[in-house]
């Protein structure tokens, strides 16, 4: 991994008594990418994240971020938005917002201006002085992804930030997450949201019983189980025993192909039209994410994070 790296995960076990939890696990998170952290219930994800921040010491192996040991001292340079909520629920909002922009070393004035903004943009600055506790389930969710941006920390860490979102709260909040990437932020993103995943993130991790299963970009991982996809719409009929290619699905006037190994979709192309098949529509897709999960996780579909 670079020596660059924002985060950089070496060799790293993790065992609670004689259970282990994680196997030997190695990955990086390079500055400004969008890094996704997938797999389902027990997987091992929260347990590498909170090792990674000091709160689990590892068994085995090392867990750094800018090349050292999380410290709490560096807390103003990461925002962290845990699993399980937790905010004064009686305090007014504004005032729970200003409270942990100080605890970041943002002076009270520049906490409650940056509150402010962020409760305008996501449509809550009428409850600004309402208690926390008085919030639906997806106010307060807001509420605590704005705590954790407040500062604009170089380094977010995000555990399903998108729980309990209808639609219009989740593409407002991934709109919020890009837009921190675009201020350069680097991002890791914990989901099960298969979507946000294919719109967000450069690279990810698939994790399945504590090891690495799936890692690198999304094309890379598509492309390890399974190559390029061909979409065709055409008249006539498949040859019998191709060479270039596997029909996955072959109705009467539309088919999905498998491109054999060796081969090109040029080929395929040459193909059909040699054994005289009408082409109206040759377009090449990969498998989806939600397809490689499946297949990892096999019929073992629980997926949480």
């Amino acid at each position: 991994m670079s020596a660059e790296a924002v985060i950089d995960v070496a060799n790293f076990s993790m065992s609670f008594g004689k259970t282990r939890v994680i196997e030997d696990l190695s990955f990086g998170v390079q500055p400004g990418e969008t890094f996704g952290l997938l797999g389902s219930n027990g997987c091992g994800k929260t347990t590498t994240i909170r090792a990674l921040l000091d709160i689990y010491t590892p068994t085995s192996g090392t867990l750094l971020i800018n090349g050292k040991r999380f410290s709490p001292r560096a807390g103003a340079t990461l925002g962290y938005l845990p699993e399980e909520r937790g905010l004064y629920r009686k305090e007014p909002v504004i005032e729970v917002m200003t409270y942990f922009g100080q605890l970041k070393q943002m002076s009270r004035a520049e906490a409650k201006k940056a509150a402010g903004e962020f409760l305008e943009k996501v449509g809550l600055s009428e409850h600004a002085s309402t208690g926390l506790h008085k919030l639906s389930g997806g106010q307060q969710q807001k509420v605590q992804l704005g705590v954790t941006v407040l500062n604009r920390p170089k380094l977010l860490i995000l555990d399903e930030p998108t729980k309990g979102f209808d639609p219009v709260n989740r593409r407002l909040l991934m709109d919020i997450i890009e837009e921190q990437r675009r201020e350069g932020a680097t991002i890791v993103i914990i989901t099960h949201q298969m979507e946000e995943v294919e719109r967000l993130c450069d690279r990810i991790l698939l994790l399945k019983d504590g090891r690495a299963r799936a890692y690198g970009t999304i094309a890379d991982v598509q492309d390890e189980f399974e190559g390029a996809r061909l979409q065709v719409a055409f008249s006539g009929s498949l040859p019998a025993e191709p060479v270039s290619f596997t029909a996955r699905i072959n109705e009467t006037n539309y088919a999905e192909l498998e491109i054999r190994d060796g081969a090109s979709g040029e080929q395929v192309l040459r193909e059909l039209l040699d054994a005289g098949v009408e082409i109206r529509k040759f377009e090449s897709s990969r498998i989806s994410l939600e397809e490689v999960f499946l297949r990892v996780y096999g019929t073992d579909t629980e997926v949480a994070a």
